[in-house]
């Protein structure tokens, strides 16, 4: 099995598991790439999954009850941090993040399925909520996903929807040249 395969098997495993729940999330990270951006290796699966707060245990205890932990006292850690770290049964990674601001709640809105091969759909994120992560992680790695999503989805992509929620996050992250950055690539790539 190829490393793609085995993700979008990861993938598959944890999102059926969710949408028989009935709960609500989507793919982001390097599958989302996949779709949006130029496609790049990735080790592990990225999930949000709309947790809320205060009801976070109910959604952990029930991903850990069908999935093992990564670390030690993945239970803990995931309410601590708000990042359950899972294995899929075929031993790829899925970080699942527990969701809950309401950005997080509209990007979940926003996610629609693609059907990357033949029967592999997956729920990723928007492509401009993808470049408003990526962004707002601002890690080098990020930085050329973002210049991908950019250069792929030209004018496609909705740029004032992008800075409308980048704006307020790179403000209470107090890192106003995340998006003054993101502007200078923007102006090169389009």
């Amino acid at each position: 099995m190829t490393v793609v395969n085995a993700l979008f098997q990861a993938a598959r495993e944890v999102g059926d598991f969710m949408e028989a729940r009935g709960w609500q999330y989507c793919i982001i990270g390097g599958i989302a790439v996949m779709r949006w951006g130029e496609p790049r290796t990735t080790q592990d699966v990225d999930i949000t999954l709309l947790t809320g707060f205060g009801e976070e245990e109910t959604f952990v205890d029930a991903l850990l009850a069908a999935f093992r932990g990564r670390v030690a006292d993945a239970r803990t850690q995931a309410l601590k941090n708000r990042v359950l770290l899972l294995t899929a049964s075929n031993g790829v990674g899925v970080d699942v993040a527990l969701a809950g601001f309401p950005f997080e709640e509209e990007i979940l809105r926003r996610a629609t399925a693609f059907e990357f091969d033949e029967g592999c759909r997956l729920i990723t994120c928007s492509a401009e909520d993808l470049v408003v992560a990526k962004a707002f992680a601002d890690r080098p790695k990020d930085w050329l996903d973002v210049e991908g999503v950019l250069i792929r989805q030209g004018k496609r992509l909705d740029l004032k929807s992008v800075f409308r929620h980048l704006a307020p996050l790179c403000e209470l992250k107090e890192a106003p040249e995340i998006v003054v950055r993101l502007r200078k690539l923007v102006e090169t790539t389009q």
